[in-house]
């Protein structure tokens, strides 16, 4: 069915589309479109006869919904049908997992795992409770979206579902499926580098981009290690240019972090406006959400592969060139990375070894010149291997 003509309204973000009332007249039905964690959402706001629905109205609701104040559409549904789900005494997968997220406040990665929820678990288990839930449900569900999805996505989709099934088990309250939902294998991690031109036309790209933060934020990303979560959240206040920290409170570890900064991160830093409490803030001066559309565009005018992520990817580059120069070593590349645990450093750990064998390398030469009578020329080859002098980290 072809979708209906938009009008445009005077308010920004309010349209209509033309319908019809219960008595068969014409009627405007109010829409409104605003971004919530960086993604559109557009839904109804009323109708002109029937809901005494007027442009000005509309927007008050939509002011409403972007600062928080009302639930979305969407959001109102699941609420109130988990209402009559608890009525009815059903603790579906739906219920259950209002219910986990209600219990963990602080619950990091909810947008990711909100996301997740709503497109893929609930479409497959929202309705069912977890004693109605089959192996094969999940097998099926597990094939279709490899189809089409990353195996880490995958794993990430079935744990969470194994979170809420087994938040409502330790919690009494119901009884779990008849099987042990084991998930897929984990995936080999994926590491990102840059080659030296790739690097150059990345920075020219970077200063030819008009955004005010975009471009500042792939800088951040390369100098410091930060995640884009990180850098999204970083206030003024965590930055310590007086002793060359970034505080990263309540950091991915789980507990509070700081890192220290390079010069380049702390002349980026220095050069930014401080217009507002938060280092890269949104366009009303509060926490900006949404970054991705920008920080890709410059990644395309670059000529970066498609697949290159354009922040956490040059986290992966800033990991790399330390752990290839030689001179970090694998705990300190953790910190710096505030890595909760060293599996996840050890991906870099291939790196540190061709730098060790290329220190072997300038070694075994230095020695060889010992055993074909060229001593006098070993003190013009000498180095100190002892000595680093990479962005002021030592090993």
């Amino acid at each position: 069915m072809p979708a209906q003509k938009r009008f445009k309204t005077e308010y920004p973000g309010v349209i209509f589309i033309e319908g019809t009332s219960v008595s068969g007249k014409p009627e405007r039905i109010y829409l409104i479109r605003y971004r919530r964690e960086g993604k559109l959402i557009e839904e109804k706001a009323g109708r002109q006869h029937q809901d005494a629905m007027t442009p000005a109205k509309a927007n008050g609701i939509r002011a409403r919904r972007i600062e928080g104040r009302e639930d979305s559409n969407v959001v109102r549904r699941e609420k109130d049908r988990a209402a009559r789900e608890a009525e009815a005494g059903r603790w579906t997968i739906r219920r259950l997992w209002q219910e986990y997220k209600a219990s963990k406040p602080n619950l990091k990665g909810i947008v990711s795992d909100e996301n997740r929820f709503k497109n893929f678990i609930l479409p497959a288990f929202g309705d069912k409770e977890p004693c109605q839930i089959i192996a094969l449900d999940v097998d099926r569900l597990r094939v279709r979206l490899l189809k089409t999805r990353k195996p880490g996505t995958v794993k990430n989709v079935i744990e969470l579902l194994r979170r809420i099934i087994n938040y409502g088990g330790k919690k009494n309250l119901c009884a779990g499926p008849g099987f042990v939902l084991e998930l897929p294998k984990a995936q080999s991690l994926k590491t990102e580098d840059l080659a030296p031109e790739e690097l150059a036309a990345l920075f020219e790209a970077i200063e030819a981009d008009t955004h005010p933060y975009a471009g500042p934020m792939m800088k951040l990303a390369l100098f410091s290690g930060l995640r884009k979560s990180e850098m999204l959240k970083l206030r003024w206040a965590d930055v310590d240019s007086r002793n060359g920290f970034i505080h990263i409170p309540d950091a991915k570890s789980g507990r509070d972090e700081k890192i220290p900064m390079s010069d380049p991160a702390r002349q980026l830093l220095e050069s930014l406006p401080r217009t507002a409490e938060f280092v890269f803030p949104g366009r009303t001066g509060g926490r900006r959400v949404y970054i991705q559309r920008n920080v890709n565009a410059i990644r395309d005018r670059a000529g970066l592969p498609k697949d290159f992520r354009a922040l956490h990817g040059l986290r992966h580059v800033y990991a790399s060139m330390l752990a290839s120069s030689g001179q970090v070593d694998m705990y300190t590349l953790q910190k710096l990375m505030t890595h909760k645990s060293p599996q996840m450093t050890q991906r870099y750990a291939h790196l540190r070894d061709d730098a060790l064998q290329r220190a072997a390398g300038v070694a075994g030469e230095l020695f060889g010149s010992l055993g074909n009578g060229k001593v006098a020329k070993l003190k013009d080859k000498v180095v100190n291997l002892d000595t680093c002098n990479h962005d002021g980290y030592k090993a």
